[in-house]
This record gives C-alpha cells, sequence and structure tokens, in this order.
C-alpha cells in the first residue's frame, strides 16, 4: 500500500513537472510579454525603451527573471560545448513546486486572479456534469450488455452503436444541438448556457431550469462515450457464457439471461473495471469540446481560453487536475480488483 502511494505521488509529480518546464520553455514568451507590456505603457505606440522598460517589469510581475530550473547552460557558448551552470534554488520551478506543495498554483497572465480561484469555478460546472454522464453510461452499458449478450441476432444492434462509435463527440453534440435546440425544427431545450442570469436571485427558479440545460451536454457525453463499455462488456460475456459453470447453471433451469445476471456478470466485470475507472478522466477530456459547443463555463472552456491566450499557469492548473484525477481514477481500479476478487489482495499483501 505504501510503495503504490509513493508511486502515485511521484507519477503526479514526474508528469506535472515535465509539463511546467515544457510550458515555461515554449519559444512565444516575447510575443505574450508584448501583450502584457501593452497594459503598462498604454495603448499608444510605445517607444523601443518604453517597451523594454515594460517587458521587463511585466517579466518581474510575472516572476520570469529567475532561471526556469536548477542548472541552465551558461552564455556565451564556448568552443567546447555549452557549459553547465547551477542556479541553485532561486528558480521558477523551485518556486512553482513550492508553491503547489501548499496548494497554490499561481496566478493568471490575463486576469492576475489565483489560478485556483478559476478552476474551483470552472470545476463547480464541469465534475457534476462528468460525475453525472460517468454514472449514467455505467448504469446504461451494464443492462444492455447483458442484454446483447442473451441475444443470439443482435447485428443490427451492434452496427448502430458502431456507426455511434465513430461520430467524433463534437458531431454528436452538434447533432443534438440542431435536432432538438433548432427553432426550424424542435425547440425542447435551451440551446446554450447555464440558465443564470444576473439579476436573477430567485434561487427555486435557478434550480428549475438548470436540468433543462444540462440534458444536451449530459446526452453528448453519454453517447459518445456509451459504445465501448456496452460491446465490450457483451463480448466477456459472450465468452463467458461459454464456460462450464455458466452451462450448468442453465442446465439447472436458469435462462441465459438470468445465468449472466447472477453469474457471469461478476466475472465478466473484472476487465471492464480499468474501462469503467477511465470514463471520468476521459470525459473531462471530452468536455472541453461540450462546454465550447453549449457555452459552458466549466474546465473545458477555461483551458481553452487559456489555451488560446497563452495563459500558462491556467493550462497547467488545469491539466494538473485532469492529471489527479486519472490517477485517482487508477487507484480505484486496483480497489475495484481487489474487492471484487480476493485471490488479488493476497498477492498484493
Amino acid at each position: 500500500m505504501i510503495l503504490r502511494l509513493v508511486q502515485w505521488v511521484f507519477t503526479v509529480w514526474a508528469l506535472a513537472s515535465l509539463l511546467f518546464l515544457l510550458t515555461s520553455t515554449l519559444p512565444d514568451e516575447q510575443q505574450l510579454l508584448v501583450r502584457f507590456s501593452e497594459t503598462v505603457v498604454g495603448s499608444e505606440t510605445p517607444s523601443q525603451e518604453q517597451a523594454e522598460a515594460a517587458q521587463q517589469l511585466v517579466k518581474q510581475r510575472l516572476g520570469l527573471t529567475e532561471p526556469v530550473f536548477y542548472f541552465s547552460p551558461a552564455i556565451p557558448k564556448t568552443s567546447l560545448g555549452w557549459r553547465w551552470q547551477w542556479n541553485g534554488t532561486h528558480n521558477q520551478y523551485h518556486r512553482w513546486l513550492r508553491a503547489l506543495m501548499h496548494g497554490n498554483l499561481g496566478k493568471s497572465y490575463r486576469t492576475e486572479e489565483a489560478v485556483s480561484i478559476s478552476l474551483i469555478e470552472a470545476i463547480a460546472v464541469t465534475v457534476p456534469l462528468t460525475c453525472l454522464a460517468t454514472l449514467c453510461i455505467i448504469g446504461i452499458s451494464i443492462p444492455f450488455g447483458v442484454w446483447l449478450a442473451a441475444r443470439s441476432s443482435s447485428h443490427w444492434l451492434y452496427t448502430a452503436l458502431y456507426v455511434l462509435d465513430a461520430l467524433p463527440l463534437f458531431v454528436v453534440a452538434l447533432l443534438l444541438l440542431l435536432l432538438l435546440a433548432n427553432p426550424d425544427y424542435f425547440t425542447f431545450f435551451p440551446a446554450f448556457g447555464l440558465g443564470f442570469e444576473e439579476n436573477d436571485s430567485n434561487a427555486t427558479s435557478i434550480l428549475l431550469r438548470y436540468p433543462s440545460f444540462m440534458v444536451l451536454p449530459l446526452s453528448s457525453l453519454v453517447l459518445s462515450g456509451l459504445t465501448e463499455p456496452t460491446l465490450q462488456l457483451a463480448d466477456v460475456l459472450r465468452h463467458e457464457a461459454q464456460l462450464d459453470y455458466m452451462l450448468t447453471a442453465q442446465a439447472k433451469g436458469l435462462t441465459r439471461k438470468q445465468a449472466l445476471w447472477r453469474h457471469g456478470l461478476r466475472n465478466a466485470l473484472l476487465p471492464i473495471f480499468t474501462l469503467f475507472t477511465e470514463l471520468f478522466p476521459n470525459l473531462l477530456a471530452g468536455s472541453i469540446v461540450v462546454e465550447f459547443v453549449f457555452a459552458l463555463p466549466g474546465l473545458g472552456r477555461l483551458l481553452a481560453d487559456a489555451a488560446a491566450a497563452r495563459d500558462y499557469p491556467v493550462m497547467l492548473g488545469g491539466v494538473f487536475f485532469v492529471l489527479l484525477a486519472r490517477q485517482l481514477m487508477l487507484s480505484l481500479a486496483d480497489w475495484l480488483y481487489q474487492l471484487a476478487d480476493p485471490r488479488l489482495r493476497v498477492s498484493a499483501s
């Protein structure tokens, strides 16, 4: 258990550090500084001296004057190649890592607002949506997979699921938007937003409107993620149905569907656990598309806007949250494996 925790912490630290170093050495830093310098010198065209002074001021404000890492190549380059110099703890990575250990993800380049505040506001929209989509996919795929495995002929259903799986997420979202929120066809649901109005202080009316705004985004995520777990579960159940214990259960009077529910499902879920636990982080990644199509102020929209504006602290904070979610889901998969198969607990201990 302790070894797994150490491995989990090391993996998160290594990937987060790699992301930080990559975003800190991107080649368009000067363009970023020029854009922020305009807010210092004003909207008029600055002179070269004013621009350089403003860029230096912005660098100091953003903490970019220090070296990126503990060591860096010395300048100028010698005839023998790069000569590396030790920078000590006065570097951007050490400052970022120390702040991260205290829960501080830095400040946004655009708004100078704490990244953690922006993430909390975005996560409050994205996490309920993705959690509900994950539960819906699991709740639908299990009985649907059992039903498919119990049928002798269901080729057209398999074909329909494969066609649905071949459609990209943004196509599914746009089709739902055009068919169910289009004045030319049907306007069953709102097209965008969350239903929150600035001057609306009635909590009851907000709660009543909120589910209708979530139907299309939720349906997009569920339809896009339903095919793979359903077909995987159906294939595993079909294999389990040919084993001796299943044939014995049917010989004792159970139907094929009853035998699958009572005996086959538990054994079939073991190889599907990882697929189920990966649904949540995969849906977090898919939320970028859904939130952009339906104009939801969630994590996906926040990351898309941050990437367009080269707001690296916000991008890093959002990716770090998705990384944590994926690692937690993998740990959950290990725990579910041991819960379902006691033999794994003995081998793990």
